[in-house]
């Protein structure tokens, strides 16, 4: 029955080739906004290289000390993560970085513009970047603060041009750096492993930072499964609880936690004060998402309901005919519903072609650094989910006013 359908509909669908444009191309617009939309969010939040182990990483981003004047808000110092969150006895790996930053770097007599992040060894033992040429440096050499660097092979085009950087050496900051390795560039929606050039924490020109609660370093705690990040969090606060403030009469309260990327987005969006116990800001910030493509997409279905109610009408005399040989309401909601999915999916089809098509400009004209924006099965998978549910809803209310209608009434092409 479903393949007798799925044939009608097709032969229906050409007949009405206005109709059916209208439709493909609203539903393939709003598809095509849906799903580029959802791989850019995909591209910051979802795992991949060199953020790839990144569904069971948990992070420290920032921090806010607060007294009966106000306070401040922003990223922990190395003090702070080195007392309270290195010492995490449930983690399988701990690292501590600095938030990239950007600097002006002369070589060869031209001025280079670029990123830098100092980091500790377990940073490149939680990321896996991808090597092109050598390896990483350890944390050996950041204890023994060696002079070495890992650069993106984009830098490495415009320090040595084609030739090999393995061993090579550049000034940043008035210091002279060994390349002990070249990486694949990283886009710049990778919060945590984007930079043009990595160097050890302890190169840096003074240990003042090494005093400080709250500055510019981040930590990120690699669990042996997501089931950890409960103890984790308990262990993490319960340490946070002892902190002791130098002059409580001006800052008396500390707000720290320990979230995935996009938790941390989500409490930034929402306010970095709300409670850190709770994770609410992840279910409001994904509720606020889900609302705007409900809204995004309200006005399309309402349209397409509209379009359909016509398409309807013009088929008055065929319903009055099918229903005078005793065809069930059942039967008919069955057979218009049928039609209006094999439109939407035709259309999700063809949106998700257009959307391949966007995404692949979007990377080529580099509006985001380094990033490659793509549509993978899952994004895929909830789009054409989408088509059907979208082809349902706007198909199932045309359909009902359409089976009520009393063949009589039908075979004189009267109104719905």
């Amino acid at each position: 029955m479903i393949n007798n359908y799925i044939k009608l509909a097709l032969k229906v669908l050409g007949r009405r080739k206005f109709f059916t444009f209208i439709s493909l191309f609203g539903i393939s617009l709003t598809l095509v906004v849906l799903m580029v939309a959802a791989a850019i969010l995909d591209n910051f939040f979802a795992p991949q290289q060199p953020e790839s182990r990144f569904d069971r990483v948990i992070g420290i981003y920032t921090i806010g000390m607060y007294g009966e004047r106000g306070g401040y808000t922003g990223n922990p110092g190395y003090r702070f993560v080195d007392q309270y969150v290195r010492p995490l006895r449930d983690a399988e790996m701990i690292s501590v970085f600095s938030a990239q930053s950007t600097a002006v770097m002369y070589h060869a007599g031209r001025k280079i513009d670029t990123h830098v992040r100092r980091t500790d060894g377990n940073y490149w033992r939680i990321l896996d970047f991808r090597f092109l040429e050598g390896g990483p440096f350890t944390e050996a050499d950041n204890q023994s603060a060696n002079f070495v660097a890992v650069i993106t092979d984009d830098m490495r085009a415009k320090l040595y041009g084609g030739a090999s950087a393995l061993g090579k050496t550049f000034v940043l900051d008035g210091r002279r750096f060994r390349v002990a390795g070249v990486v694949k560039a990283v886009p710049i929606t990778r919060t945590v492993g984007f930079s043009e050039i990595w160097t050890p924490i302890r190169t840096a020109k003074t240990r003042d930072y090494e005093t400080q609660w709250l500055g510019d370093f981040s930590a990120i705690i690699l669990a042996r499964s997501r089931a950890d990040f409960p103890k984790l969090r308990a262990e993490f606060d319960q340490r946070v609880s002892t902190f002791t403030f130098e002059d409580p009469k001006r800052l008396n309260r500390i707000v720290a936690g320990l979230d995935t990327t996009f938790e941390a987005v989500a409490r930034g969006f929402l306010g970095h004060g709300m409670s850190q116990k709770s994770r609410n800001p992840t279910m409001i910030l994904r509720g606020v998402i889900l609302l705007a493509a409900l809204l995004f997409i309200t006005l399309p279905t309402m349209n397409l309901v509209s379009i359909n109610l016509s398409r309807i009408m013009e088929r008055a005399s065929e319903i009055g005919v099918r229903k005078a040989f005793g065809a069930s309401s059942r039967a008919l909601i069955s057979q218009f519903v049928v039609e209006n999915v094999v439109l939407t999916v035709i259309g999700g089809a063809i949106g998700f072609a257009l959307s391949a098509a966007v995404l692949a400009a979007i990377s080529r004209v580099e509006l985001v650094p380094y990033a490659v924006f793509h549509l993978n099965l899952r994004i895929f998978f909830y789009g054409m989910l989408l088509a059907m549910a979208f082809g349902i809803l706007s198909g199932v209310y045309p359909a009902w006013r359409m089976s009520r209608m009393h063949p009589v009434q039908a075979l004189r092409g009267g109104a719905l």
